[in-house]
């Protein structure tokens, strides 16, 4: 089920209560909405939307960090990729398959992200995915300097490729966070029940209906929200590859400079 669905259900709930607390306004008894009784069920109903905003802040709180985290490390890889790239171009022509074979891997891994298919994301962190990674990392550690600099540039990227490694590897794991299934439900049971009330202590308007729709949709896309920024790569709020495009094109950059076209 994607998220729309999840919020369209929730928006169904939420309204559908509201319009049932509208209904049964019409057929309680006068004396079930004298001031006593409502003045009890607005205590108990303030005390359900107190807990029920503090889910919500919470779990967007939650998933706005996460998606924040993951935006900055596709940052932090993109810049490692260029740094990484240029220690490789220092170290000498030896290393054009390697750098071919990045440029390859970087591409492919753009492309996938971009196509936003959870099956071929999920592959971005799977053992294939890792083995090409260790198989890029055993071709580095094939070179052969021939000088203390050429040494030097080696153990740099090296150490770049494993940190890059680690951080993908992060990075995709906390890209699949979710939101836990039973507080979901449990939110969503509150902000019925605090709808239902507001139909119950409303009269049946046109001014009331449209304000509750209005409340209704508000409550169903900030879930709808929260359950796009948990998976990052995917649906209608991604993170920009942009970096990563632009790691791409600073190698073809440097790979002009090495040829004299500046």
């Amino acid at each position: 089920m994607n998220h729309v669905e999840i919020a369209l259900i929730v928006f169904a709930c939420v309204f559908g209560s509201a319009l049932l607390g509208l209904y049964v306004r019409t057929i309680l008894p006068v004396h079930h909405l004298s001031d006593e009784s409502t003045g009890v069920l607005k205590l108990a109903v303030g005390l359900i939307a107190t807990m029920a905003a503090i889910v919500l802040g919470l779990l967007i709180s939650s998933a706005k960090s996460s998606f924040d985290t993951v935006n900055g490390e596709v940052v932090r890889n993109a810049a490692s990729i260029i740094v990484f790239d240029r220690d490789l171009a220092k170290y000498g022509p030896e290393t054009k398959e390697v750098r071919d074979l990045l440029k390859q891997r970087v591409g492919m891994s753009i492309q996938i992200l971009a196509s936003g298919e959870p099956a071929q994301i999920a592959k971005l962190g799977g053992v294939e995915a890792i083995r090409r990674a260790e198989g890029f990392q055993h071709k580095l550690e094939e070179l052969s300097p021939r000088s203390d600099a050429q040494r030097q540039l080696k153990a740099h990227a090296i150490q770049i490729a494993e940190e890059v490694l680690a951080a993908r590897q992060l990075t995709m794991l906390q890209a699949v966070g979710s939101t836990p299934a039973p507080l979901l439900i449990c939110l969503v049971l509150w902000l019925s029940i605090i709808f239902c009330s507001f139909g119950v202590f409303a009269p049946a308007n046109a001014t009331v209906i449209f304000g509750l729709l209005l409340g209704a949709l508000s409550t169903s896309v900030a879930i709808f929200l929260i359950l796009e920024m948990n998976r990052p790569f995917e649906g209608v709020i991604r993170v920009s590859l942009a970096p990563m495009r632009e790691a791409l094109a600073e190698r073809e950059h440097v790979n002009r400079w090495e040829f004299g076209a500046f």
